[in-house]
């Protein structure tokens, strides 16, 4: 008999352990959930903050200032129009005649580099394949 009231004083030793284990992990994670709330209304109320100060930024009123003070434009009237002979002469051209135009080279090089099929190196090309 007294071996079985050991065996039963050691399971609930062992139960006793066991579920205070448990406690004390769910207090833990409890307290990181607290954290990470509380992280998180941080971070809403800094979204908030940015926010706000963006639309004080974007404030079409304050831009027109802005634009007024430093631009020095003056404003544009629906009458503004000209005729085409009262056009500036065009400007000097630069590059020799006959040559190619350095422009356009750049344009083809980059519309060449767009249509070239990205290479990575990790697979080999498609005619490569065995």
């Amino acid at each position: 008999m007294r071996i079985v009231h050991f065996l039963v004083i050691g399971m609930l030793i062992f139960a006793a352990a066991y579920v205070y284990r448990i406690k004390m992990e769910s207090t833990s994670r409890v307290e990181r959930v607290l954290r990470l709330n509380a992280e998180i209304r941080e971070q809403r109320d800094a979204i908030a903050a940015l926010r706000a100060e963006w639309a004080k930024l974007d404030a079409p009123l304050r831009l027109q200032g802005l634009a007024e003070r430093h631009l020095g434009l003056k404003p544009l009237n629906a009458t503004q129009y000209d005729q085409l002979k009262n056009l500036p002469e065009r400007p000097p051209a630069f590059a020799r005649p006959g040559a190619p135009d350095p422009i356009g080279a750049m344009i083809n090089t980059i519309e060449a580099a767009a249509d070239a099929p990205p290479t990575t190196g990790s697979v080999p090309a498609t005619g490569d394949r065995q």
